[in-house]
């Protein structure tokens, strides 16, 4: 895919006053006195791309669905993004986020769940106050799916023999499913009687569910790749962590045993330094990064098909360009 020659503040024009509106919303709900106004004001530093959000809203105004409910539908989804990545951070053991330091490293672990669990609930509560209880329906079902994911991924640690298959489905539950869901959510709220066909609001979903996939295959190969500075949080957690990834998985099963072997020590093995280091001498990961942005580049192919249904507008147009942007991102 082409390299976008697009800024993301560019890409989500369509739905700027729908953004600042969301923005509005989170600021409210990541307020308070005290100590959890301490640490809940650290959180809302982590606010990046809003990435998800944006899909609610793009999604919505594509399919000419959009109320003005669906900066609400967004903060939520932001909320619970916002708690991912709080609780993340303590299973990577990642000191940085967004160029900041994690939660787990100002205070420590126990404050870090506890702040991602009250996250979790203000997301929920959030959504008890809209008119439609959809937004609560998806999103619950999606807050299991995350989970059952990262269980799922805990114990497939130094699994080097984990099938393609079973990788991607974890990745999905893991990243993909919010996105799946922002998508759904903006093409079917408030799930009331319209003329909008139901196979549309499916083909969002499936769209999401392929980006966010391709997002996360992207991001693991800048986990190997990529410079904390530029990416903005720690690299080379998913070594340090036992977390087999697409590159490794392709590597591993294309090299004869003696690399194999130094691969697994590379994970496994007495360690003096960072294991990504080791990783480096152990192999070259060349063909595995290449095996993975292709593998990356095709579900993005696939996600443009789903849009083709969908009528010309500013709101489509950001939607394809948002496929490139994942597609070249380095953070």
């Amino acid at each position: 895919m082409s390299p976008s020659t697009f800024s993301l503040s560019e890409l989500l024009a369509p739905v700027h006053s729908g953004l600042e509106a969301m923005r509005c919303i989170l600021s409210a709900e990541l307020s308070g006195e005290g100590l959890v106004g301490e640490r809940t004001a650290h959180v809302a530093r982590f606010r990046g791309k809003e990435l998800r959000a944006a899909m609610v809203l793009l999604s919505g105004q594509a399919t000419g669905r959009s109320t003005p409910e669906h900066p609400q539908v967004a903060a939520v989804l932001e909320l619970i993004h916002l708690a991912t990545l709080v609780h993340d951070d303590v299973l990577d053991g990642a000191d940085v986020r967004r160029s900041l330091p994690s939660v787990h490293s100002v205070w420590d672990e126990q404050t870090a769940i506890l702040m991602g669990d009250m996250l979790y609930s203000r997301a929920f509560h959030l959504s008890t106050c809209l008119d439609s209880n959809l937004a609560a329906r998806v999103l619950s079902k999606s807050a299991q799916r995350i989970c059952a994911g990262e269980l799922e991924q805990a114990a497939r640690r130094y699994d080097f023999n984990m099938p393609q298959a079973d990788y991607e489905e974890i990745a999905s539950a893991k990243t993909a499913e919010l996105y799946a869901a922002a998508c759904e959510l903006g093409a079917r709220y408030p799930d009331a009687p319209s003329q909008l066909p139901a196979p549309v609001a499916k083909l969002m979903r499936i769209f999401g569910e392929e980006l966010g996939l391709a997002f996360q295959i992207i991001d693991d190969v800048l986990d190997l790749t990529g410079e904390a500075s530029v990416v903005g949080k720690s690299v080379g957690n998913d070594v340090e962590d036992g977390k087999v990834t697409l590159p490794v998985l392709h590597v591993y099963a294309n090299v004869d045993e003696t690399t194999r072997k130094a691969i697994r020590d590379a994970y496994q093995g007495p360690c003096d330094g960072g294991r990504m280091a080791l990783l480096r001498v152990a192999c070259d990961l060349t063909p595995g990064l290449e095996f993975a942005r292709n593998r990356a580049y095709g579900l993005l192919t696939q996600a443009l098909q789903r849009l083709q249904t969908l009528p010309d507008s500013d709101a489509r147009r950001s939607l394809v360009q948002i496929t490139e942007y994942v597609a070249s991102r380095q953070k």
